[in-house]
């Protein structure tokens, strides 16, 4: 074989190791490096930029797609110990003209921690109404776990921000039955052993039990993802307890039963059936309370609708909106 030709092939190959010794190394020893770095990917796929929002000293991290329009804009809470790219799963399936907001929450990700803050869901729900200025008002406001909490109590308080609501596996209602997390609390509870919370993992086995809770559908997640997923999440941990016995408290664990009468705009209520963190009899609490309410149950599905099922979900909160645009456009005609 000529020697140029040899060269050639040592040289591509060389090439291509390269960017493959690359990854195998982040995957096995550095796998919350090539977590970040999906994520990162993720957003750049889907036309979602980083932007930042600043009150006084406080400052609100979200990422954004498309611009304000005749259709309201879509401003997304995520749940506890979360950030903004749980969305993105949901994001895929919704059209780009749409103008989106994902928020990291108070505290979460790129967002203000202060110890100072108060992270009660009313406070939250106050720094958002501080911070978060969306051109076009009312928009669409969709939050899920906590930030479904959050989401039912701002369109409480700020009900001229808000048109309609969407509500997926929302905390802050009083259940009939323990769910398997509150009966998990309350085992650690009677042992002392509060500071062991379900949804807090400090390894990669405690992080497996965390997804199998939150999850009807079983992910197979390869031991290095979960190291990386709990390598992510350590250093926040401290906050997260502490957060985490904020929202439990009195102040806020029924934030949302105490403020749903005051909620008047259409709002649509999804759940999962198979929901172990949350009881979803909580869904016809709502249903009930809520003049012009749509409840949404999904078979073989449990808290994580917006990971398990993210095209039904994004195809229940289109079909919600253009009823409401439809409505909207008869009244207009009548």
């Amino acid at each position: 074989m000529d020697l140029d030709v040899l060269n050639m092939f040592v040289i591509a190959g060389g090439t291509l190791a390269i960017p493959i010794l690359a990854f195998v190394a982040s995957f096995l020893l550095w796998p919350s490096a090539l977590i970040r770095i999906y994520y990162w990917y993720w957003r750049r796929t889907l036309g979602m930029q980083v932007r930042y929002a600043n009150y006084d000293d406080y400052q609100f991290c979200y990422s954004c797609r498309g611009r304000p329009g005749y259709r309201p804009s879509i401003l997304m809470l995520h749940g506890f110990s979360a950030h903004k790219d749980m969305w993105l799963s949901i994001v895929k399936f919704l059209p780009k003209n749409l103008h989106l907001v994902c928020v990291d929450m108070p505290g979460h990700e790129g967002t203000t921690r202060s110890d100072l803050d108060d992270y009660s869901i009313t406070g939250q729900a106050k720094r958002i109404h501080q911070c978060i200025k969306l051109n076009r008002r009312p928009f669409h406001l969709v939050g899920t776990s906590m930030g479904g909490n959050v989401a039912g109590v701002y369109a409480a308080q700020y009900p001229e921000d808000v048109c309609s609501l969407t509500l997926i596996c929302p905390a802050g209602l009083p259940s009939t039955t323990d769910s398997k997390f509150i009966k998990q609390l309350q085992e650690l509870q009677e042992s002392k052993r509060i500071d062991r919370i379900p949804l807090i993992p400090s390894t990669p086995e405690e992080m497996a039990d965390m997804l199998k809770l939150c999850s009807y559908v079983r992910f197979k997640v390869p031991q290095q993802i979960l190291q990386g997923l709990v390598d992510v999440r350590i250093p926040h941990n401290d906050f997260y307890r502490k957060l985490f016995l904020e929202i439990v408290d009195e102040k806020s664990r029924h934030s949302l039963h105490e403020n749903m009468s005051k909620i008047k705009v259409p709002t649509q209520v999804i759940w999962g059936k198979q929901d172990q963190v949350l009881d979803v009899s909580g869904a016809s609490v709502l249903g009930s309370a809520i003049p012009d309410c749509h409840v949404y149950i999904l078979e073989n599905c449990g808290h994580s609708v917006v990971v398990e099922r993210p095209r039904k979900t994004a195809n229940l909160i289109l079909e919600f909106l253009a009823l409401l645009h439809s409505i909207d456009n008869n009244k207009k005609q009548a």
